[in-house]
């Protein structure tokens, strides 16, 4: 299997997460916060592990030694465009639950253009790391996805707010979700023609991994002050780092 294949499949799979809404539907809202608070502390060592375990050791092996210095400043440039996205979008990836009173939702068409873009986004990350490898391909695709399912929970709570049916926001939120096959095909169209695309995209996702992971989720987190929610937190951020790990040296 070529590696477009395998990027296309796991793009589909990271979209089907977007229909994640129909199983919430029935549960009460504490039950979603006792299911999403793990999942974020999962999906922040799962987002560090990708960048500090997968993505930074692929895009120095790959970068020549009198370039390798260039690799830190695309992670940091990762850092900034992924800054100045949120900032010119207005929109951030929203984690937080339908009743939390801090914070304003943003309304439905913004939510889902900025989902949109998002999405577009992990395709083109998804596609750029299957093109240098396949286990770098599959490490990106397990911390997108880790990330996608808080943000999917909170966006399908997002529209039910801003006056969607459950069938619409079911709908749009998976319509928002293909455009992350826009991405792949955009890389897969332009990346043999410029060889060099995936190891510029690499350490810029790995600096875009770093900023969500320390300035969306993280916070989120310290929202949360008890002992015990510190350990289950702590536990399955460190699960994160580790399933990270053993799915770089199971290859």
């Amino acid at each position: 299997m070529t590696s477009i294949w395998y990027a296309l499949l796991s793009t589909l799979l990271v979209s089907l997460i977007s229909l994640i809404g129909v199983f919430l539907i029935s549960m009460s809202k504490d039950r979603i916060k006792k299911i999403m608070t793990p999942l974020i502390a999962f999906a922040t060592g799962a987002m560090f592990g990708g960048a500090f375990l997968h993505m930074i050791p692929e895009a120095y092996a790959h970068a020549e030694h009198d370039h390798s210095s260039g690799i830190s400043m695309l992670i940091v440039t990762g850092v900034i465009v992924f800054f100045l996205t949120e900032k010119f979008l207005h929109w951030r990836h929203c984690h937080h639950l339908p009743d939390s009173s801090d914070h304003k939702h943003p309304v439905g068409p913004m939510t889902l253009f900025g989902d949109s873009i998002h999405n577009f986004t992990d395709g083109i990350i998804i596609a750029a790391s299957y093109m240098i490898s396949i286990p770098l391909g599959l490490a990106a695709t397990l911390a997108v996805i880790m990330h996608e399912i808080p943000q999917e929970i909170g966006n399908f709570f997002t529209l039910l707010k801003a006056g969607y049916s459950r069938f619409k926001a079911l709908f749009f939120n998976f319509l928002s979700a293909l455009t992350a096959f826009l991405g792949v095909i955009l890389v897969y169209s332009f990346g043999p023609q410029i060889e060099t695309l995936p190891e510029y995209i690499v350490p810029i996702t790995a600096g875009g991994f770093i900023y969500i992971a320390g300035s969306d989720l993280v916070p989120i987190l310290h929202q949360e002050n008890k002992t015990s929610d510190t350990f289950k937190q702590f536990s399955a951020l460190l699960f994160g780092i580790i399933v990270m790990y053993f799915l770089k040296f199971g290859h």
